[in-house]
């Protein structure tokens, strides 16, 4: 699942930034419930790196059963933390 497809399916649009914050609550509520069905592993991930971003995932103990998973998880936040202070500074 790539990202733009993600953000259609879940906000109706191909720019976050113009979701209302109804659309956007909501689009992540969608989101939320989705995730807890899905068994793919790599839509779940998917879904959670957005939900990351959006600052509304699920704790990693909770979304993630595989210790592996959860260290990609971790990866990944470091690596977008690592990323977003360079924009800053």
């Amino acid at each position: 699942m790539e990202f733009d497809d993600q953000i259609r399916r879940f906000f109706g649009t191909d720019d976050l930034g113009a979701v209302s914050p109804e659309g956007l609550a909501s689009g992540i509520e969608r989101m939320r419930v989705e995730f807890g069905l899905e068994t793919d592993k790599g839509r779940r991930f998917a879904m959670w790196s957005l939900l990351y971003m959006l600052g509304s995932a699920p704790d990693l103990d909770v979304a993630f059963k595989d210790p592996a998973d959860r260290e990609a998880a971790r990866t990944f936040m470091d690596l977008l933390d690592k990323a977003n202070a360079r924009e800053d500074g």
